[in-house]
């Protein structure tokens, strides 16, 4: 469930992705992959499978629906707005209850975990739904889009975190900004943009949307200021994936997955950037070298042009799964 024009307006770059609904707008935006994250997740009646990033619950219902009144589907969502909405939407749709929904308000790296202290395993298939939600682009004022240059910059998913993306402008050294642009966003002036950030903060706080839009117009030349995206997007996306160790926290729920897993369990991940899916792709390569897992899906799947069409969000979508060996 992409968000429209994220290239032009927000803080994902023009391949990445955002889903979900708008907590206060009632809408809510169709699942991508609706009915491939069910097939590849091998979903049968009775069996036991979470959805690592609930959103609006979306793939969550679908799930329930599938897995009958004798399964059960934890839904974890860690950005506290979300839970919210999330737990509401539950409740809408199964007004009286339905015993196969477990929510959980936390980060999936807490996956292993969380099978543990709920007695939920053995899981038999894992969900994960990288997009970036809707709801953080449109809804949120936490500074992840461009549209409103008065905005705080915080970007945080959650108020677990610590460190806003202001907190990181003001604090970080020259190399480290640098670091974070290039390898977070592969932004081409990451040294020059890292040295605007540098010299603002130095006359005044970075603090708001506004203030970084105006720090890193000072570090892109003036002739690459136009183009089909906004010259701040890569910037703007790799201070949102620094700021919620966005590939760190792919790495270690991928792990904490794995290793909930029933033996033939499977893992199936819908990325929307090509850093995340490399991430996916270097891990479950590992794990059939290994011969711990068969891969399902050699290559990424891709969304057809019929979805593409009635989903237009879903142009840059890719699931990868696996099935667990021993």
């Amino acid at each position: 469930m992409r968000s429209p024009n994220a290239s032009e307006n927000s803080a994902p770059s023009a391949s990445d992705g955002a889903h979900g609904p708008s907590p206060r707008s009632g809408q809510v935006h169709e699942p991508v992959f609706r009915h491939e994250a069910l097939e590849y997740l091998g979903i049968r009646p009775g069996g036991r499978y979470i959805d690592a990033t609930a959103d609006g619950g979306g793939h969550t219902i679908d799930i329930a629906n599938a897995i009958g009144p004798t399964g059960r589907v934890l839904a974890i969502e860690w950005d506290e707005t979300l839970f919210t909405n999330l737990e509401e939407r539950i409740a809408r749709t199964w007004p009286r209850g339905n015993n196969a929904c477990v929510l959980q308000r936390t980060s999936y790296v807490q996956i292993e975990n969380l099978v543990r202290s709920l007695g939920f395993g053995p899981v038999d298939g894992v969900l994960f739904d990288l997009g970036l939600s809707s709801f953080h682009l449109e809804r949120s004022k936490r500074g992840f889009s461009f549209q409103n240059h008065a905005e705080e910059l915080d970007m945080r998913f959650s108020r677990d975190l610590r460190e806003t993306g202001a907190d990181i402008l003001n604090a970080r050294t020259h190399d480290e900004l640098a670091a974070i642009f290039r390898d977070y966003g592969q932004e081409r002036f990451a040294d020059r943009i890292a040295a605007a950030v540098v010299a603002t903060r130095g006359r005044r706080p970075i603090r708001t949307v506004g203030d970084f839009l105006d720090a890193i117009a000072a570090g892109i030349p003036a002739r690459f200021r136009r183009g089909k995206i906004h010259p701040a997007t890569r910037a703007f996306q790799a201070l949102r994936i620094a700021v919620n160790r966005e590939f760190e926290n792919i790495e270690a729920g991928l792990a904490a997955a794995f290793a909930a897993l029933a033996p033939r369990g499977r893992i199936a991940v819908i990325a929307f950037h090509s850093g995340e899916d490399g991430i996916v792709k270097r891990r479950f390569r590992d794990w059939a070298a290994r011969g711990e897992a068969r891969l399902l899906t050699k290559k990424p799947i891709r969304p057809g042009a019929d979805e593409v069409r009635a989903n237009p969000r879903a142009r840059s979508a890719m699931l990868r799964a696996i099935e667990k060996i021993s």
